[in-house]
């Protein structure tokens, strides 16, 4: 298939649209998706390009399974990410944190400009996590609108297809990755390059790369070869699969992102002594 052929981009892709139309369209239930995505290194067998092909992969499966009721519309994807922890390596392009944050607060402007309530932030890059989170309570502060953050890698597509240890520590360019890869872009995978290769925190109690006590580090402190997992793993049947998945699950989440609203979380509080103490003083001021 070619760049923008099929329903996600002649159907959902927002700037394929006028002036006119985008002014025109209903907007109350619209969710507005930014994917954000890198280019960088992943390992000796994979393109530079690999997370940004993933989410517009992914994004172009979803769009296949939404009704056609369902109001989602994609913006272009930014392709660049913050990748600065693998600048050690030939081949990645990246972003400094507060450029991407800039970036990320300007198009959550122009979407409440143009009349919007929803904006997904759709990450595919580890190293955008953090940042992307502070993106999220920024835009939702400065501009009111409701914002979501999803990460697919999150999603509980793979437990029973890797192993333990790939789940803990296959973070970049490993079995999950590459699965992905050889079924969206076999030709960009160099298989006969592939190698297996997890950062050693065996004797470590606290300390983990993503979860518990965190240390920073870049690519070159944990790996040799530019990745950490067993690419020696993967397989395109595998990566069918996992695509199938988080296709399926993305689907159903944007048809609730679509009917969410952020006032239903608001609790009714059952006591409130302040409130009680007022009435009983006789006065609500």
């Amino acid at each position: 298939m070619f760049r923008y052929e099929g329903k996600a981009w002649e159907e959902r892709f927002l700037p394929r649209l006028s002036s006119l139309q985008i002014k025109q369209l209903a907007k109350d239930d619209a969710l507005v998706i930014l994917p954000v995505g890198a280019v960088e290194q992943h390992g000796w067998h994979m393109p530079v390009m690999t997370d940004a092909l993933i989410g517009e992969a992914l994004l172009t499966q979803t769009m296949d399974l939404l009704p056609e009721e369902t109001n989602v519309w994609l913006l272009p994807p930014i392709s660049y990410g913050k990748s600065n922890e693998h600048l050690d390596y030939a081949g990645t392009f990246s972003l400094s944190s507060a450029t991407l944050l800039h970036v990320l607060s300007d198009i959550g402007a122009s979407v409440k400009r143009n009349g919007f309530r929803r904006l997904l932030l759709f990450n595919t890059h580890g190293g955008n996590v953090d940042l992307l989170n502070v993106a999220a309570r920024e835009i939702r502060v400065s501009t009111g609108l409701m914002v979501f953050y999803v990460n697919p890698h999150s999603l509980d597509t793979t437990h029973d297809l890797v192993s333990e240890e790939e789940l803990e520590y296959g973070i970049h360019g490993g079995d999950i990755e590459t699965s992905m890869l050889m079924a969206i872009k076999p030709n960009w995978v160099q298989e006969e390059l592939r190698v297996s290769e997890m950062p050693d925190v065996s004797q470590l109690e606290f300390l983990t790369l993503e979860g518990k006590i965190r240390f920073a580090w870049v690519m070159s402190d944990i790996s040799q070869s530019g990745i950490a997992g067993d690419a020696t793993k993967a397989t395109a049947e595998k990566g069918e699969v996992i695509m199938q998945r988080s296709a399926s699950e993305l689907a159903k989440a944007m048809q609730e992102l679509c009917r969410f609203e952020i006032s239903q979380v608001l609790p009714k509080v059952k006591h409130d002594p302040f409130f009680n103490n007022r009435i009983e003083d006789g006065g609500g001021h």
